[in-house]
């Protein structure tokens, strides 16, 4: 099988990214995991900070134009956005194993450049958007929308973390009842 050696590279990266962090992956690392020269990734990409903005930026473009593919057209039933939200962050998930952690592990990081700022900043501002209108319409509570996303946001982490430990067990009833338990924790009683 004939693979690209830039694509090698970005696969290692992410999973080192995501299970060691930013600091305690280096270069050398990288090149042994993708079974290429530590040259070949300068080839590519001029330092660390560079390939690992790369990736920040292509991985947060892929969840939010999975989230948002197929969006509910009807702006009024919140309760749909956020079952189409949570499944598609699920789908996102069960397609790019590591993206998720690598996302939520350094999307506060001090080595993000402008871009990558912007563009999960951009995500979120979608989000924030839905949970202001379902705010407005009475469907969700009225706490901050940070809060709001941090709560199914942060569910949906520990979820996955839970399962790639084996923890939990992925079953189509378990999604539906976690998505429901995060509608219910939301939503106004």
């Amino acid at each position: 099988m004939i693979t690209n050696k830039r694509d090698d590279v970005l696969d290692a990266a992410l999973i080192l990214f995501a299970e060691r962090g930013f600091d305690g992956t280096t270069i050398p690392m990288i090149a042994d995991k993708a079974k290429v020269g530590a040259g070949t990734i300068y080839r590519y990409f001029e330092n660390k900070e560079a390939l690992f903005n790369w990736l920040f930026q292509y991985w947060v473009t892929r969840l939010s134009e999975i989230v948002k593919d197929n969006f509910p057209n009807d702006l009024t039933n919140i309760r749909l956005h956020h079952r189409h939200i949570f499944f598609q962050i699920i789908q996102f998930v069960n397609h790019n194993e590591h993206a998720l952690h690598f996302i939520d592990s350094h999307c506060s990081a001090h080595y993000l450049d402008e871009k990558s700022q912007k563009l999960f900043a951009d995500f979120l501002e979608f989000l924030r958007s839905i949970l202001e209108r379902g705010k407005k319409q009475g469907d969700i509570c009225s706490m901050p929308a940070d809060a709001l996303i941090a709560i199914v946001y942060g569910a949906i982490v520990q979820l996955f973390k839970l399962m790639r430990m084996n923890i939990l067990e992925e079953t189509p009833e378990l999604l539906v009842n976690i998505e429901e338990c995060c509608w219910n924790a939301i939503k106004v009683h």
